[in-house]
C-alpha cells in the first residue's frame, strides 16, 4: 500500500538509500531499500523508534507541542524522520552527499498522502 509512494521518495532524492513508514513501538508497516548494502531500514526504524518515542514524550511533557520532524545526521548516513501521526512516522535514509532539502521537502509533501491511508 506504501510501497510506491516509499519508491518515488527515495528515487526522487538525490543519495536516497531507503524509506519506511513505521509505528512508534517499532513494528513496520512498510518499507522500500535502493541499496540494502548500506542499512536496513527496518533494523535502523526499530532502533530508533525507542528514542524518537522518547524525543515525542518530552516534546509533550515540556509543553513544546507535537514533533513534526526529526533528523539524525551519523557519519555514515543521514535519518530524517517525519511524524505521520501519534502512532507512526515516515522515515528517509540518505547518503552523507544526498540532497537533505529535498528529501526534507518530499517527505513534507508526502506525509498528508501517507495520512490518508493510515
Amino acid at each position: 500500500m506504501f510501497e510506491k509512494p516509499l519508491r518515488s521518495i527515495v528515487d526522487g532524492v538525490e543519495g536516497g538509500v531507503a524509506g519506511l513508514v513505521m509505528g512508534f513501538d517499532g513494528i513496520a508497516v512498510e518499507s522500500y531499500s535502493r541499496d540494502t548494502s548500506l542499512a536496513d531500514i527496518t533494523t535502523v526504524g526499530m532502533e530508533f523508534s525507542a528514542l524518537l518515542s522518547q524525543v515525542k514524550r518530552a516534546a509533550e511533557i515540556l509543553e513544546f507541542g507535537g514533533i513534526q520532524e526529526i533528523t539524525i545526521k551519523a557519519e555514515l548516513l543521514t535519518l530524517v524522520v517525519r511524524v505521520l501521526s501519534n502512532e507512526y512516522f515516515l522515515a528517509l535514509l540518505l547518503r552523507p552527499d544526498g540532497n537533505f532539502g529535498k528529501g526534507r521537502y518530499l517527505l513534507r509533501v508526502m506525509a498528508p498522502k501517507l495520512q490518508a491511508e493510515l
